[in-house]
């Protein structure tokens, strides 16, 4: 009895201090919730030492010591050519720059926002030499996302910096709403390229609903301000105007997309379909089978090459938000674990 009485005592004792620390944490996390979001902070990120790093560490592996000792002072003379060239580019012309950006776009194209700072704070530094090149991921989303997002690309073009647009895996409908914008566009060879078209799709639930009495009421004033609707039921006016607005979207597609690449038969690729890259280059969708690490490659070492990102930074609710779980977890885990020791 006096092992089971200990026994109980302490299993109270170690479930009041999980539920205590459960308790604070809950309340730390729900003030911190009421926090508004923090700040993004811009992040560039040198790719050129990256690759230099990448160099030297594969050639000190790969290379015996009598052609590391050789390329010692190979390297110690081209330094001592990067000095003086630095110093005549300083007073010249300068050293051209290869700006890089990551665009993964999602279905609602939240991104966006990201794109938009990154585009800013590069275009308040880049000169007319310098390049953008945009490595873009997107099998598209919502129609006014995107085509900000093609707006955004467009600021580049304006403002006369050369826009380069690497597709590695996809770049799909609202994807190549962006992708066209580029005045060099790569493929990959077996990435995904085009589907100039528009869906849009709405389950209805009326059938359903009348067959157990359920009645629904919507009121509207504006003969087309709901074409089709979720629980009403659907006339065949509201499907013939609901699919003209489908048609009137595709072909503001179609006229943004021949806009930007007039060489296309607009026609022959605008019916939904997708092409590999090679297919697409054939098609004029692409300029070039390339991925987007050939090109960096390509002008390395001839042009500074830098990433540039844009990173939200997380509310105290976000980060502690892990660590509550974690805590959590592990305070469990620690009970658990003496308990057992009671029996053994």
């Amino acid at each position: 009895m006096e092992f089971l009485y200990e026994y109980g005592l302490f299993l109270a004792k170690a479930v009041t201090l999980v539920v205590a620390i459960v308790i604070v944490l809950i309340a730390i996390v729900g003030s911190a919730s009421r926090q508004k979001p923090g700040k993004g902070q811009l992040e560039i990120i040198s790719l050129t030492e990256q690759l230099n790093d990448i160099k030297h560490y594969a050639r000190s592996v790969l290379l015996d010591k009598a052609a590391q000792k050789k390329l010692a002072k190979e390297q110690k003379k081209k330094d001592k050519a990067d000095k003086s060239d630095s110093k005549k580019s300083e007073e010249g012309e300068k050293k051209s720059r290869l700006f890089v950006i990551d665009f993964e776009g999602s279905m609602d194209a939240h991104e966006v926002e990201r794109l938009r700072e990154e585009i800013t704070a590069v275009l308040c530094v880049a000169e007319k030499q310098d390049e953008i090149l945009v490595r873009l991921e997107s099998g598209g989303g919502v129609v006014h996302g995107y085509g900000l997002a093609a707006s955004q690309l467009q600021r580049i073009k304006e403002a006369g910096i050369k826009l380069t647009i690497s597709v590695d895996k996809v770049a799909a409908s609202g994807g190549y709403m962006m992708a066209c914008v580029a005045d060099t566009l790569l493929s990959a060879r077996f990435a995904y390229i085009g589907s100039i078209g528009v869906l849009a799709q709405i389950p209805n639930v009326n059938k359903l609903l009348k067959k157990h009495d359920i009645e629904f009421e919507q009121h509207t004033a504006g003969d087309y301000k709901r074409t089709l609707t979720v629980f009403g039921e659907n006339t065949d006016e509201g499907r013939e105007k609901f699919q003209h607005d489908l048609e009137n979207i595709h072909t503001q597609f179609k006229a943004w997309v021949k806009s930007q690449r007039d060489v296309l038969d607009i026609e022959k690729v605008a019916t939904g379909e997708v092409w590999l890259g090679a297919e697409a280059q054939e098609l004029g969708l692409v300029d070039d089978i390339m991925t987007s690490d050939d090109y960096i490659l390509s002008h390395h070492p001839a042009r500074e090459i830098f990433a540039v990102k844009y990173a939200q930074k997380k509310t105290m609710a976000e980060k502690l938000g892990f660590a509550v779980s974690t805590a959590v977890e592990r305070s469990i885990m620690r009970v658990m674990s003496k308990s057992r020791q009671w029996f053994q």
